[in-house]
């Protein structure tokens, strides 16, 4: 017959392990977002507009259909508004 504690030695282990990796991942997206933030921060510093290029990041995770869609919506609406 197995011993009960056994499992649990190994599950604690496991448990470990999934938590240090889960600490070490934090810690690199840490360090990713300063890296990201230095990048715009040197951006910003050459006078290119964040704000436009993180919309610009933002379009280009999207498929050209979903844009064009938005973008006719957005200029029906701004013609209602006599904005356009």
């Amino acid at each position: 017959m197995s011993d009960p504690t056994d499992n649990y030695s190994v599950t604690a282990d496991e448990l470990r392990q999934f938590i240090e990796r889960a600490e070490q991942l934090a810690s690199e997206k840490k360090d990713i977002a300063e890296q990201e933030k230095e990048l715009f921060a040197e951006a910003k510093g050459r006078g290119y507009d964040t704000k436009v290029m993180r919309k610009v990041i933002a379009l280009r995770k999207r498929k050209p259909d979903e844009i064009a869609e938005e973008e006719a919506v957005l200029e029906m609406y701004k013609t209602a508004l006599g904005m356009a």
